[in-house]
């Protein structure tokens, strides 16, 4: 199995569409399409869990969706920094907590049959509320409404299904991630 060829179908601010030709495991010459970012180069989530035991969940609007989603803080790599600052970045602007104890917890595509895209996720332990300093540094982008959830790591998953049966989609990877989390730390 090979890449032949890569080209781009369309190119917009932030994606490109790709028709990739490649060369399957017969030798059969066959044709993907694709779609990948443009300007980033790399994407991270993180699992907020605070002092207190509860993990930071934010829920917000997707227009893609056309409904709130449940999600952790996550963003883009489009400022060229170590990804574990794009975590802690992203950690501040969008729950307003920050923590001095971040470290990598995994890493993988997010949907390997539509696109490019492989997360980075880090967990973020003892997350306490950021400075107004580092708020004034790392502020809300202005396209963002979220709301900060604020929800017991021991019964997250229970809470999750409430939001879902109230019409709120769960981002799938929250369950799988709270659990590595639970299992770095001990819980």
């Amino acid at each position: 199995m090979k890449i032949l060829d890569k080209k781009t179908v369309w190119q917009g601010n932030f994606l490109r569409t790709l028709l990739i030709t490649y060369e399957d495991h017969r030798g059969t010459r066959r044709t993907w399409e694709a779609v990948e970012r443009v300007n980033c180069s790399g994407i991270v989530a993180v699992v907020p869990v605070t002092l207190q035991g509860e993990v930071l969940l934010i829920r917000q609007f997707r227009p893609v969706l056309n409904s709130f989603v449940m999600e952790f803080p996550a963003g883009l790599n489009d400022r060229g920094e170590p990804l574990v600052e794009v975590a802690l970045r992203e950690l501040i602007e969008e729950t307003g907590f920050s923590s001095d104890k971040v470290s990598f917890l995994a890493e993988g595509p997010l949907s390997s049959g539509l696109t490019t895209e492989v997360l980075s996720v880090f967990l973020a332990e003892n997350a306490v509320p950021a400075s107004p300093e580092m708020r004034d540094l790392y502020p809300p982008d202005a396209s963002e409404d979220i709301e900060v959830l604020r929800i017991p790591l021991s019964g997250a998953h229970e809470l999750l299904e409430g939001h879902a049966e109230r019409g709120d989609l769960v981002d799938l990877k929250i369950y799988g991630l709270i659990e590595l989390a639970r299992r770095r730390m001990g819980r």
